[in-house]
């Protein structure tokens, strides 16, 4: 493991402050300095603001300052990040001031990401040079999980391996190694093809909404399209970022073929309508504030939003439609791909590495080889041809070869220019079922879950279903694998590759039951859930989630019944059944209980760990992170965080391998609830939230149900209740809130429009 223990950052703009809340994140102690120290404050003021701390008590291991006056509290760190303004002068300045009071062996990077390393190492010492580096984050560091390093020749390469393993298993990053060049890999083509497609679009004056209906999803880029992302951006920034990478290029750059700042953006960066940050840019809220309007590229004003009428599956699809978004697509990606494929080796060797950065940095589901693979890139080539464009010779490799990239001896492989295929190495202590698969087949298993062979005595139970969601088939095929897993491994991790750990019931088949009033079709859902759920849980060897993206409803219900939960830190978690009208039933309720109860940072009394429940659960509170999570009670104090996704299986299969030593499975509990009192006193609260206008009538039936529930309905408090007990009182509250109107209004209403119906 890495020695990094403190940090400091010098600038504490956007970039910088970002940059230090996510190194508080992993736990570090952080100095955060600005020439101004109010400009610091205010930094870590505007990250717990924006989310930038996965909790914001983490704030609290930021100490700020001013790069002038307090420039000697960086002298204990570990890793000194300069993000200062892109300026050679002041970062010269910066890095003076680091070399006379940073401690021997401390890290200095920058976060440039338009100045070469070797201008940014004028006039610095040969130790100073050593510990240098370029490390680009992208914003938000947070969320954006690509950092691409760039080194020299002069950087000690046990630098940039520190650097790496920390930035990948403490700060969750995907790590891509870059060459000193404009840009570096993911902005040198995510800008371009945003300058290009600007360009192309405003050329052609088309619907904005269609310019990013076919731009967007059928290449698997993100909602926010072409003209969300650069409100996001800022109007005003773009100009002066694509100028910068123009004047660092050669004048026979493709680069050098669009306009930087074309007339139109000029225009709207006079009007001061710069995006997001001003309140207006491609679009706009409606003056009510209700709805959203776009701006018609053509006569320059603000209309409402045009749905797109035509849809597009695959990218060739696109590039061939006849619409103006059709002429679109087809100029900007057959552009942009070919763009692409004359700068290897320029700006890497490697393909795989390219498609990494794009994925990671751009958010992009596929590289731009990628979706040259699944153009095809013998037809690739040939449609640069008829638009009268030279393919690029590795275009035209890959076309001999069969494309970009292979799988040969259960390894995915890339193409290496002249030397064939090349294996994709995997980072060290990270698990995945896609390379899985390629090698082997699951040990058992059906359409609804596979079990998965992942070593050492370890399996893996994958979910198959839409979203991860239960139905019947479901919950048997978890029952049956169970009984496997006892026969065959000593352990069973959960997992899954999806973004979604599970979205809980097949909310269709509760429909489908409610409008048929069968209510003992709903009941026997019900037993089913709690009989698979448990049997997990009382199984003769441990069981751990690896849960990541949305865990909610019976989703979550299913991590909370294993004996750990190895979490994503970006996990989402929450029973929120009561947005649907219902309650949890497969023990959710009953696993919070326990859960409020055994932890010791939580509320305690006859009636507190109940009032914690109720208005997690009342809420349908989702967690903003694992951290939150375990704030809430949905994780326990010793239930693990995984920084780095891609470590996340493998983590838990470490979990699960040390719980199994020795392991004996738990004795079912007793829980001592405060009976119809303690129900009286949470049902208080609904009063209140009543009398504030924030209750509707459905919520005051739905509250009152989840109030009996957690105090135990009707039983004596002075005799403490079997877990059974409690579940047979979430059966019962939930078949009674099925079967009323409101809720199967609720449903439906999110069933069509993935929003809650407040009813």
């Amino acid at each position: 493991m890495t020695d990094i223990r403190s940090a400091a950052v010098i600038g504490a703009g956007i970039m910088g402050s970002g940059i230090a809340a996510h190194l508080a994140n992993a736990g570090l102690d952080v100095v955060l300095l600005d020439l101004d120290p109010t400009v610091a404050a205010n930094g870590v003021a505007r990250q717990v603001k924006s989310g930038g701390f996965m909790d914001p008590r983490f704030a609290g291991r930021v100490r700020t300052g001013s790069s002038e006056t307090d420039i000697r509290l960086i002298s204990d760190a570990d890793w000194i990040v300069e993000a200062v303004a892109e300026r050679l002068d002041v970062k010269h300045s910066v890095y003076s001031a680091i070399a006379s009071e940073r401690k021997p062996g401390s890290i200095v990077s920058s976060n440039t990401s338009t100045i070469p390393l070797g201008a940014l190492l004028q006039q610095r010492s040969p130790s100073f040079s050593a510990d240098f580096l370029i490390t680009h984050f992208f914003n938000p560091p947070r969320w954006m999980r690509l950092l691409e390093i760039v080194d020299g020749p002069l950087t000690n390469p046990d630098v940039t391996r520190r650097i790496a393993e920390f930035a990948h298993t403490r700060l969750g990053k995907g790590i891509v190694s870059c060459k000193d060049t404009p840009g570096f890999i993911a902005n040198r083509i995510g800008t371009y093809w945003m300058g290009v497609a600007l360009n192309e679009a405003i050329k052609l004056g088309i619907d904005i909404e269609e310019a990013d209906a076919f731009l967007g999803k059928p290449f698997g880029i993100p909602e926010t399209g072409l003209f969300g992302l650069l409100d996001l951006i800022g109007i005003d920034l773009m100009p002066s970022v694509l100028r910068s990478l123009q004047q660092a290029l050669p004048a026979t750059d493709p680069f050098q073929d669009f306009d930087a700042e074309p007339p139109l953006v000029a225009r709207m960066i006079g009007q001061r309508r710069t995006g997001r940050k001003a309140g207006a840019g491609f679009f706009r809220l409606t003056p009510d504030r209700k709805g959203r309007e776009a701006l018609d590229l053509i006569s320059e004003t603000y209309r409402p939003l045009r749905s797109v009428s035509v849809t597009v599956g695959t990218p060739r699809a696109a590039m061939q439609h006849a619409a103006k978004g059709g002429q679109l697509a087809d100029a900007v990606m057959r552009r942009t791909l070919s763009y692409a494929a004359t700068l290897v080796p320029e700006i890497s060797d490697s393909i795989a590495d390219i498609d990494e950065a794009m994925r990671l940095g751009y958010g992009w589901k596929e590289g731009p080889f990628e979706l040259i693979d699944r153009l095809d890139a013998a037809w690739f080539a040939k449609a640069l041809t008829a638009r009268g464009m030279t393919p690029p010779a590795l275009v035209e490799e890959a076309a001999r070869e069969g494309g970009f990239y292979t799988s040969a001896s259960g390894r995915r492989s890339y193409l290496v220019p002249g030397k064939s295929y090349q294996s994709i190495p995997r980072p060290d202590g990270s698990i995945s079922l896609s390379d899985l698969s390629l090698s082997a087949q699951p040990v058992a298993g059906s359409e609804s879950a596979s079990l998965w062979d992942l070593g050492d005595g370890v399996a893996c139970l994958e979910l198959r279903s839409k979203m991860n969601t239960f139905n019947f088939d479901v919950l048997r095929s978890i029952e049956e694998l169970t009984e496997r897993v006892s026969r065959d491994f000593r352990a069973l991790v959960i997992g899954t590759e999806l973004p979604v750990f599970s979205a809980g019931a097949d909310l269709r088949l509760f429909l489908n039951a409610i409008e048929r009033n069968n209510r003992d079709s709903l009941r026997s859902f019900i037993v089913a859930g709690q009989r698979a759920f448990r049997a997990l849980k009382f199984a003769p060897f441990p069981v751990v989630a690896a849960a990541a993206g949305r865990a909610v409803g019976g989703g979550l219900e299913f991590a909370l019944h294993c004996d750990a939960i190895q979490a994503h830190a970006e996990l989402q978690a929450g029973l929120v059944e009561t947005s649907i009208g219902v309650i949890p039933a497969w023990g959710g309720c009953t696993e919070l209980l326990l859960r409020v109860v055994a932890n010791p940072e939580l509320p305690h009394g006859p009636v507190a760990p109940a009032l914690h429940a109720f208005n997690v659960i009342g809420s349908a509170r989702i967690s903003s992170s694992a951290f939150d999570a375990l704030r809430l009670g949905y994780l326990r104090p010793t239930d693990r965080i995984t920084m780095n996704r891609e470590r996340l299986l493998s983590d838990a299969k470490a979990t699960a391998i040390r719980l199994s030593e020795g392991y004996a499975p738990p004795e079912p509990q007793l829980l001592t609830l405060s009976g119809r009192s303690g129900a009286s006193a949470l049902v208080n609260v609904l009063d209140t939230t009543e009398l504030a206008g924030r209750l509707s009538p459905h919520d005051r039936l739905i509250g009152e149900k989840l109030a009996w529930v957690l105090s135990g309905g009707s039983a004596d408090p002075t005799k403490p209740l079997p877990e059974e007990h409690v579940l047979g009182l979430e059966c019962e509250a939930f078949l009674e809130l099925a079967t009323t109107p409101a809720t199967r209004e609720r449903i439906t209403h999110m069933l069509e429009r993935g929003k809650p119906l407040r009813n």
